[in-house]
């Protein structure tokens, strides 16, 4: 049987607390594609926890030895996936509901890729230039530029 991901999906927007630079993500399935920590739910799995999980797993930072404050947005949007990705999703979906975070590191570290191929930590500005994502791009913009990070 064929397990497909979750419509449900998270995007954790990782920034240095003082600087406002943006970790930006290189994917492995496409070298043009940077973005954020993103991931689907897991089964029995609240966005909280998978925010928490796919920290871990794309960067190695873990949330909770670190006590790091993650901050739940409690905002959705709904995209479209993009059609090279489809395949990960059963038949006929076509849409994320992706939950939004925020979390403000105290240094600019080097992240252990394993999910992806590179890293940068770009100004805000620079960041929601270089995602091709809409969703990642809005929530740069929505929580840091118009905020004091440019």
């Amino acid at each position: 049987m064929t397990k497909y991901k979750s419509p449900l999906s998270v995007l954790v927007l990782i920034y240095h607390q003082i600087s406002g630079k943006v970790l930006m993500l290189q994917r492995n399935d496409d070298q043009e594609f940077w973005q954020s920590v993103t991931g689907s739910l897991e089964e029995g799995e609240t966005p909280y926890q998978a925010a928490i999980r796919e920290v871990k797993e794309e960067t190695g930072l873990d949330i909770l030895v670190e006590n790091l404050p993650l901050f739940n947005c409690n905002e959705a949007v709904v995209f479209e996936i993009f059609p090279q990705f489809r395949y990960k999703y059963a038949p006929n979906v076509t849409t994320v509901t992706e939950h939004w975070f925020l979390l403000a590191v105290p240094n600019l570290y080097e992240p252990k890729l394993i999910e992806h191929q590179a890293y940068q930590w770009l100004s805000a500005k620079q960041a929601a230039e270089l995602t091709k994502s809409w969703n990642n791009k809005l929530i740069i913009e929505k929580y840091l530029i118009r905020d004091k990070f440019l």
